[in-house]
């Protein structure tokens, strides 16, 4: 990605951001779009860390009715809908199974808990629970006879964080990734923030607030950079997940209950795969260093292997990931029951400006936070708009239906282009798939092909427009094609990676709604 020209140290920003997990873009496009000059710096790239570490769910959270979080599950119900609309390419409605094992939950708890799933946020697109019945072609054990369906949703969590990143600059933010901000202090009415590239070249600016969303390093920041004491402590969760070969045909996810109350998710996973998580284990040490355990894979397996007919092995496994939660302490002895609502701090005494810190969260929750932010600095800022991105489409949702409509859509626009790349495109880049094609003729127009469907025109779009510099970021973060890469494959990216300038780039402008149509 190129970097915007930075301001004059003279100009002064509204508002300063540190982190670009989805807390940190989320605020950034709320805030550019209220009206409100943004600067945003991660030290890593968007979506490094915790908010690519997710279990892919955009949920209510159903276990979080046994800790009686009831606002913070009627919030996150209610967006459910809301994320479905604002981003329809990259979210989409999925149900779940959960099988019933009376030694764990009785029915009436679970009936319960389902009955108030269902009406406790707004449902208008999203189908009702209902009880089921197996029968002998269920993927799961004889012994498990019935069971509960419900509706949540699935969402790609690295891109949602990258959409909104994308927001914020359309909006007129500056998004700078692999970017550390040193330190910051405050000096008559405004924070100086003293900020480091990756090649170690330094600058500064100055902005009238200044929001830690640095995630598992909010207070290690406050600490370290801002020389100031936390309001509150965080506790790392440690959540891991397994990739496996499909484990069963259909598009519904398994919810499995654990003999320790826990529960575990099996989730269809870019259509060759099931996606199986997560653990929840306190951790202590760096968060950029999580790896999963040997006693998470076997824990996890044990639970998968209890409920379903086919058993899996170790061998089995395809890819693993691991993250840390940061949760705001509440002195729960139990990792499962912290609390997953969010807290934020304003510290703004006297004349000082404000600094507001973001403790915990979730993904489903992130825009409501985003909101609830901009609410605390409301008294700094009279001239800032209202809220707007209730009923606001999210880059790439624009314009567009479904993805499988607008992948026909793309087919027709572009007969050349093949089925199973128009799928991909649709879903991940919606009907920014049109600024992908546009100006090209042919499969030859889309450069060289390092397999698996990735072609150098999609890479040239995610180096300029999506801040995608390394292989990882991109078969990752931007795609999952790290699942389907072989090794040659991710060499030649390299390679081509390491050859690209900012000058050999081609320029793709952000469309309006007519050159979205335009193949």
């Amino acid at each position: 990605m190129q970097h915007p020209p930075l301001a004059p140290v003279a100009e002064i920003y509204d508002l300063a951001v540190v982190g670009g997990g989805i807390n940190g873009v989320g605020i950034a496009a709320d805030a550019a779009g209220r009206g409100l000059s943004v600067y945003l710096c991660e030290q890593g790239d968007l979506a490094q860390h915790t908010s690519s570490a997710s279990s892919k769910l955009v949920h209510g959270g159903l276990r979080y009715l046994e800790h009686y979080e009831l606002r913070l599950v009627r919030e996150a119900l209610a967006e459910r809908e809301v994320l479905l609309n604002m981003a329809p390419h990259i979210v989409a409605p999925l149900r779940f199974v959960l099988p019933y094992r009376p030694h764990l939950r009785p029915a009436w708890m679970i009936r319960t808990g389902l009955f108030l799933y269902d009406h406790l946020g707004r449902r208008e697109r999203l189908a009702p629970s209902r009880r089921l019945r197996f029968g002998a072609d269920s993927p799961l054990k004889t012994e498990i006879t019935q069971g509960f369906e419900y509706s949540d949703c699935w969402v790609d969590d690295a891109r949602l964080v990258v959409l909104n990143a994308m927001s914020a600059r359309e909006h007129g933010a500056h998004i700078h990734t692999r970017t550390r901000c040193v330190s910051a202090r405050h000096s008559k009415g405004l924070w100086h923030l003293h900020l480091e590239r990756a090649d170690g070249s330094r600058y500064s600016l100055r902005a009238r607030a200044l929001v830690n969303a640095a995630g598992p390093w909010v207070t290690d920041f406050l600490r370290e950079s801002l020389r100031q004491r936390p309001a509150h402590a965080i506790r790392l969760v440690q959540g891991s997940h397994l990739i496996v070969p499909r484990l069963y045909d259909g598009e519904h996810a398994y919810i499995l209950q654990n003999d320790d109350r826990r529960i575990v998710f099996v989730i269809p996973y870019l259509e060759q795969f099931s996606l199986i998580g997560t653990t929840d284990r306190e951790y202590r040490g760096d968060p950029a260093q999580v790896t999963v355990t040997e006693e998470e894979i076997q824990y996890l397996l044990a639970v998968v292997n209890r409920h379903f007919k086919q058993q899996l092995q170790a061998e089995d496994i395809r890819h693993r990931y691991a993250g840390v939660r940061p949760l705001c302490d509440d002195e729960s002895s139990d990792p499962s029951a912290i609390t997953r609502d969010y807290t934020l701090v304003l510290n703004a005494e006297g004349h000082e400006p404000p600094l507001l810190s973001v403790f915990g969260g979730k993904l489903t929750t992130y825009r409501k936070l985003a909101e609830a932010a901009l609410a605390e600095l409301a008294p700094w800022f009279a001239r800032m708009k209202p809220a707007w991105t209730h009923d606001a489409r999210l880059p790439g949702g624009e314009d567009m239906s479904t993805p499988r409509d607008l992948a026909e859509a793309l087919c027709t626009g572009a007969p050349w282009l093949p089925e199973a790349l128009a799928r991909r495109w649709a879903h991940s880049y919606g009907s920014r798939s049109w600024t992908l094609l546009h100006g090209l003729h042919g499969l030859t127009d889309l450069g060289e092909h390092f397999g698996s469907g990735l072609y150098a025109r999609e890479v040239d779009y995610l180096i300029a427009v999506e801040w995608a510099l390394s292989t990882e970021d991109i078969l990752w973060r931007r795609s999952k094609l790290g699942l389907f890469l072989d090794t040659q494959g991710q060499a030649r990216l390299n390679d081509y990676l390491q050859r690209q300038t900012p000058e050999r780039l081609p320029l793709f402008a952000a469309p309006d709604a007519a050159t979205l149509r335009q193949a």
